[in-house]
Formats: C-alpha cells, sequence, structure tokens
C-alpha cells in the first residue's frame, strides 16, 4: 500500500495546493496562533513524530485528545474545517514522509496510556498509523481505549486494497461524521 500511499499523497500535495494555501492565509487573518498546528503522536514502532494538521482550536488548548478537549475551544473557523475534514489535509506531507499512511490507526498521543497499552498487546504498532481507518468510518474515538485498538486491529487483519480504497472513499463521503454514525459499512 506504500505505493499508493506516495502517488495518491503527492497528488493530493500538489491538486490541493492553492486550496491548503488559501486555508493557511484565512487561517491566519481569522484566528489566533500559527495557522498549522503540529503535536507530537505516537507512530509505527512506537516512534514519535511530528503530526501536522490546520489548527482548529485555541492555541492554549492543552494536548489532550479531541474527546477531552471543551468544544468551546473549538474556533468557528475550526469547526468548518472540522466538519469538511480540511484540517486533516496537510497530513498529506506525513504521508509522504512515510510517517503515516492515508490508511491506517489514528496515531495517538503519547499520554494516552490505555490506548498505547491495548494497541501494543495487539500488535497495532506494526504498521504505519493513518488518516482514516475503519474506527474512524465507526465514528469510535480515543474516548473508548479498548474497543478503538479491537477495531484498528481488525482493520489490520483484514486490509485488503478494496477496504483501502474503501475506507478513503467513505472519509472522503463524510462517513465518521456524528451526522452518519452507526448507519453501517464494517
Amino acid at each position: 500500500m506504500r505505493c499508493f500511499d506516495i502517488i495518491l499523497s503527492g497528488m493530493g500535495l500538489i491538486v490541493m495546493s492553492p486550496l491548503l494555501i488559501i486555508v493557511f492565509l484565512f487561517s491566519s487573518l481569522f484566528q489566533a496562533g500559527f495557522p498549522l498546528f503540529l503535536q507530537q503522536r505516537v507512530g509505527r514502532e512506537e516512534k514519535v513524530f511530528t503530526l501536522i494538521k490546520f489548527r482548529t482550536m485555541r492555541p492554549e488548548t492543552g494536548s489532550v485528545g479531541t474527546h477531552e478537549v471543551n468544544p468551546d475551544q473549538v474556533t468557528t473557523w475550526g469547526k468548518l474545517l472540522r466538519k469538511t475534514k480540511i484540517d486533516e489535509l496537510p497530513q498529506l506531507w506525513n504521508v509522504l514522509k512515510g510517517e503515516m499512511s492515508l490508511v491506517g490507526p489514528r496515531p495517538c498521543l503519547p499520554n494516552q496510556i490505555a490506548l498505547i497499552q491495548e494497541r501494543q498487546r495487539l500488535g497495532v504498532f506494526n504498521v504505519r498509523p493513518g488518516i482514516t481507518g475503519l474506527a474512524q468510518i465507526q465514528g469510535i474515538d480515543m474516548s473508548k481505549p479498548e474497543l478503538l485498538a479491537q477495531t484498528d486491529a481488525e482493520m489490520i487483519r483484514t486490509m485488503s486494497i478494496f477496504n483501502y480504497g474503501k475506507y478513503i472513499l467513505l472519509t472522503a463521503c463524510g462517513w465518521g461524521r456524528g451526522d452518519r454514525v452507526g448507519k453501517g459499512f464494517s
């Protein structure tokens, strides 16, 4: 799948570059802090890397899982970026660099010990983390570490070119947002 990651992320960065530039400029104008959000995440073989996204929360927000953040910390502009998943586009750079895949378990924070332990137990760290995957399609977040790790392990066990494409397509169509959760596809 690495060859698909390289081709698709490279093409995505080229094709989306006008949008990336516009979002960067608008973010600079409409919210405080640097437009890009850099955060340490745990990747393949438990190596820590710097994940890059567009900033959606106020700069003073602590480095915790999204499910632990007060919703008021998400800016109005950030809500739009999240709803459209545009905030995730800079991660194409992480994919191109080989730190991530387009499809894989979402990379966790180093302080999410329960999730790290479950992922260690199930061998989830044997693969690159991804921008999207089965857990995201099913609306499972990091607040349920055991379920998340089990879903990640199931995705890894059943990964195929078909599922790789399916997860990308379903994510692009909006699956995994609150309005789609629980409507099928495993």
